[in-house]
């Protein structure tokens, strides 16, 4: 339970630190910027979903984790890192041909790996994991 309600915390104090980023902000917005913070709010909204399942199952009386989803979530650690190896390598190919800011292109790496890491556990839980 106390997991539960700690993911809940972060998940209100993101949504307030990028309010008060985007409010404090000059008008103009750069486009990167405008797809990191969608790309932001997607992630903070798979986090809430994964947080209002996790309480719908505490009350059930689900156990909270189990070997399955350890399983699933050390696979998707595993592949998600390997594939978050590659977006690097091609964002430095990239860094020589596109102009952005180092503070752009670290937060733009850091979310494609979240990014990688959503999208992977949601192929991994959905598949499922073969018998190794």
């Amino acid at each position: 339970m106390k997991r539960i309600v700690l993911s809940l915390i972060v998940v209100v104090l993101i949504l307030g630190s990028v309010a008060l980023w985007l409010t404090r902000t000059p008008a103009s917005f750069d486009p990167v910027e405008l797809v990191q913070s969608g790309v932001i709010l997607v992630i903070v909204g798979f986090a809430l979903f994964l947080g209002v399942n996790r309480l719908g199952s505490l009350k059930r009386g689900e156990p909270a984790e189990d070997e399955l989803s350890r399983k699933v979530l050390q696979k998707t650690a595993a592949l998600s890192y390997y594939i978050s190896l590659f977006i690097w390598v091609f964002m430095i190919y990239f860094k020589d041909r596109v102009t952005l800011d180092a503070e752009q292109w670290m937060s733009t790496g850091i979310l494609a790996m979240a990014v990688t890491f959503g999208v992977v556990w949601l192929f991994v839980s959905r598949s499922g994991i073969r018998d190794e």
